[in-house]
């Protein structure tokens, strides 16, 4: 499944992209529902480029159905990054703890130039479910989930964008 996903900031774009290489935004989204607290286990800065590795852990409810062949305790996976900061643009893989052979998810990130000397934040991927009978539908509930997540955390762009 094809996703593209839009946030608007009020920051200024490199502002807004160097905050999404800083561990403190991914220790203030502990709170964040169905999602556990992110684990920063890797971040590595070379000039313009930072690479993350971010773990992360589904906490949410699932149906049944899916129960039925995912074990839910079994839901994190690590999401892989290249935050390019000269070109304001993100790369990510998710790589699943556990059933590699049933998810897979890559994508792009661009901080763009908006309204008032804000960002719009463009994230774009794909996503590939294979479970049988539920896949499509779990492709549609995840999707779903991340434009939630992504919607959630522009309260807490904003409050490192104050200062907190």
């Amino acid at each position: 499944m094809r996703f593209e996903i839009s946030q608007d900031f009020t920051g200024p774009p490199d502002a807004v992209a160097r905050i999404y290489t800083d561990p403190r935004f991914y220790e203030l989204l502990g709170g964040m529902p169905k999602l556990g607290k992110p684990e920063v286990l890797d971040r590595r800065e070379e000039g313009s480029t930072v690479h993350l590795a971010v773990r992360f852990r589904f906490t949410g409810n699932l149906s049944a159905a899916v129960t039925r062949v995912v074990d839910p305790n079994k839901l994190s996976w690590v999401e892989d990054s290249v935050h390019d900061l000269g070109r304001l643009t993100m790369t990510f893989r998710m790589k699943p703890d556990h059933y590699a052979d049933r998810l897979r998810s890559e994508g792009t990130a661009r901080y763009e130039p908006a309204g008032n000397g804000g960002t719009r934040r463009v994230t774009e991927g794909d996503l590939a479910v294979r479970v049988p009978l539920v896949g499509r539908s779990a492709e549609g509930a995840i999707v779903s989930g991340l434009r939630d997540h992504l919607a959630a955390e522009i309260v807490v762009v904003e409050r490192l964008l104050g200062g907190l």
